[in-house]
This record gives structure tokens, C-alpha cells and sequence, in this order.
């Protein structure tokens, strides 16, 4: 019971991490990146459709993505999508293909990124410890129907936590490495 309990748990917190993991790599360092623009969403036939499924993207020089649609017809969809989104890179359409050239990143921006970071990190803490407290919820509510005794519930409940503090040391590891790569020069 309390293993299935701290499974469910620890399936919860690395997906909480992943998404983490996910969603920093889509914040813009000083090189280019596909991880960059491949979840942008376009506006294509009137549905949002990831970038990554209507186009080849890929970098040819540390500092330029190039995006080359499938479809001549969604050149203007993504050109909108990433002047819309929060990138802050203008688009350079030749007809055929889209280049996207990173400039390098002002002291006043890496912060701003850094910032970003820190708050990001700290919504993957907080999806962390929710799995937290559901995980006790449920062992508290085995403990009330009987399933298990009070003894085990406290243990079961030690083990979330030392689950919880693996889970958060892991996403402030993660968000330090990405600080790091925005201030590196």
C-alpha cells in the first residue's frame, strides 16, 4: 500500500521535473537552439500546431536557426507566431526558408532571464511539494480506513519528504545549470 502510495509519488515528481526541464529550454541563451522555437505555437487552418510539426528546424552557425516549413502557404503563420511570441527575435523571411539570428544577450537581459529561471524553478517546486501533498492525503486516508497503522503512516510520510527534497534538489540543480549557461559569456 505505502509503496504503491511513494511510486505513484515519485512518477508524479519526475514528470513535475521534466516539464521543468521542458519548459527551460525554451528560454533563450546567447546560442541558437531548436529547443528554442519548437513548441511555439502557430496558428495553421485555424488550429495551434507546435512549430516543430509544420517545419525542419535547425542550426547551421552557433548564433542562427533556420526554419524551412513543409508548406510554402505557412511561412506567414510562423513568421507571426514568433514576432507574437516572447523570444524577441525578428524573423528574416526569403520566401522559402526563415532565419532567426540570435543576437547576443545584454547584461540587463541575462538578469531578466535569470529572473525568468528563478521563477520557473520555483513553479516546478511548487508542482513538487503538490505531489507532496496529495501523496500524504492518500496515505493519511489509508490510515483512516484502517489499511495501514499509524506507525506506518508516519514512515510513509518520512519517505515522501526525502522524495520531495531528491525531487527539488534535482529542479534547483536544474534551474543553477541553466543560470549558468545565460550568464556564461
Amino acid at each position: 500500500m505505502i509503496n504503491e502510495v511513494l511510486k505513484e509519488a515519485e512518477d508524479r515528481m519526475n514528470k513535475a521535473v521534466d516539464v521543468l526541464r521542458e519548459d527551460l529550454m525554451t528560454i533563450r541563451t546567447g546560442r541558437a537552439s531548436p529547443a528554442l522555437v519548437e513548441r511555439l505555437p502557430v496558428e495553421y487552418y485555424g488550429s495551434l500546431i507546435p512549430l516543430n510539426q509544420l517545419a525542419t528546424i535547425s542550426t547551421p552557425e552557433p548564433r542562427l536557426l533556420t526554419i524551412r516549413p513543409w508548406d510554402a502557404s505557412a511561412l506567414s503563420a510562423i513568421e507571426k507566431a514568433i514576432l507574437k511570441s516572447d523570444l524577441g527575435l525578428t524573423p528574416n523571411n526569403d520566401g522559402k526558408l526563415i532565419r532567426l539570428v540570435i543576437p547576443r544577450l545584454t547584461e540587463e537581459r541575462r538578469q531578466e532571464l535569470a529572473k525568468i529561471v528563478a521563477r520557473r524553478v520555483e513553479e516546478g517546486r511548487v508542482a513538487i511539494r503538490h505531489c507532496r501533498r496529495d501523496a500524504i492525503a492518500d496515505l493519511r486516508e489509508l490510515e483512516k480506513e484502517k489499511l495501514i497503522s499509524e506507525d506506518d503512516f508516519y514512515r510513509g510520510r518520512d519517505e515522501v519528504q526525502k522524495l520531495t527534497d531528491r525531487f527539488i534538489k534535482i529542479a534547483d540543480e536544474i534551474g543553477q545549470r541553466k543560470i549558468a549557461e545565460i550568464k556564461e559569456i
